[in-house]
């Protein structure tokens, strides 16, 4: 097994949405917005952009503006770790590369689709990428319908590259594959939780090191977390509950759960809109009705911490 130490990463970690004006355009402002809200909210790091930012409709030029402009607004507040997911090995060893240079704490990287079937390929993958820069690697685990990485490849993968020190388990189910791969790495590869944020009170019975979830309810999360954490665990487990309206809601298809927060986040005074870049899957006037009441929600919950 692999000699390495734990990286420390330890609370919530969340994943920046994309801001867009009215005309779909970035909005740098919003995003430095949200870069300053996360961090005075107490975000341990944070990462950009993912899943949750949008980011398979962002030009390859808007994901380097974007990030450039998240770490000089953070200037080493908090670590920042660059979403570098791409069609290619190429293409990410690119944006790794433009994080690194950038002053990025590490990458995020999920395996093209092309090459996650297969174990051999993929571990070749994270080799090639791993390559390309020193920054630390988190690897992103992440399969909607299933498993997702085979537990034997990200042990082998854990004692192979000295850089690979975190893991972001997003799989189905998600509490069994966190206490698996913290036995068979003994507790030292960073284990964290990102769209399973439903199961969250699984997670930290498990030991889960952090959680990724998107960007507009850090405070609320971190509460969860510190009164889990000082023993408290059924204030933990009422607040958590108080929310579960929330997750519920937003969890049903990653294109709600975008459209949801970024209304969350202009309530907040964050962002200017809430504009979202099609295709998606949008709300009709039940839901519309649904998230306004939710978004309320969420200013209460938040009010009475």
């Amino acid at each position: 097994m692999s000699e390495k130490t734990r990286y420390r990463l330890d609370g919530i970690v969340p994943i920046l949405q994309t801001p867009f004006t009215s005309d779909w355009k970035l909005d740098i402002g919003s995003l430095r917005c949200l870069a300053d809200h996360v961090v005075r909210e107490g975000a341990a790091g944070l990462i950009y952009p993912a899943v949750a930012s949008e980011v398979s409709k962002l030009s390859v030029d808007e994901r380097r503006t974007g990030l450039e402009a998240v770490l000089t607004r953070v200037d080493g507040r908090v670590p920042v770790f660059a979403g570098v997911s791409a069609a290619s090995l190429e293409e990410s060893r690119s944006l790794a590369r433009h994080a690194e240079v950038g002053g990025a704490a590490g990458i995020l990287a999920q395996a093209p689709q092309a090459v996650a079937a297969d174990p051999m390929t993929l571990r070749d993958f994270f080799h090639r990428l791993a390559s390309s820069t020193g920054l630390t690697l988190m690897i992103q685990d992440l399969d909607w319908q299933g498993g997702g990485m085979p537990l034997e490849l990200i042990q082998q993968l854990f004692d192979e590259l000295p850089t690979f020190k975190c893991i972001k388990v997003e799989t189905v189910p998600a509490g069994p594959k966190y206490s698996q791969v913290l036995a068979v790495t003994g507790g030292c590869l960073h284990v964290s939780g990102g769209w399973a944020v439903t199961q969250m009170l699984d997670g930290l019975e498990r030991g889960v090191h952090a959680f990724m979830p998107e960007g507009s309810m850090v405070a609320i999360y971190r509460a969860i977390m510190a009164r889990f954490a000082s023993g408290d665990r059924e204030g933990a487990r009422q607040l958590f509950e108080s929310l579960l309206p929330v997750l519920a809601f937003s969890n049903q298809h990653i294109d709600i759960s975008v459209q949801f927060f970024k209304r969350v986040l202009v309530a907040k005074g964050v962002f200017g809109a809430a504009t979202v870049r099609q295709p998606i899957l949008g709300l009709d006037a039940v839901q519309e009705q649904t998230a306004k009441a939710l978004v309320g929600r969420v200013l209460s919950l938040e009010r009475s911490l």
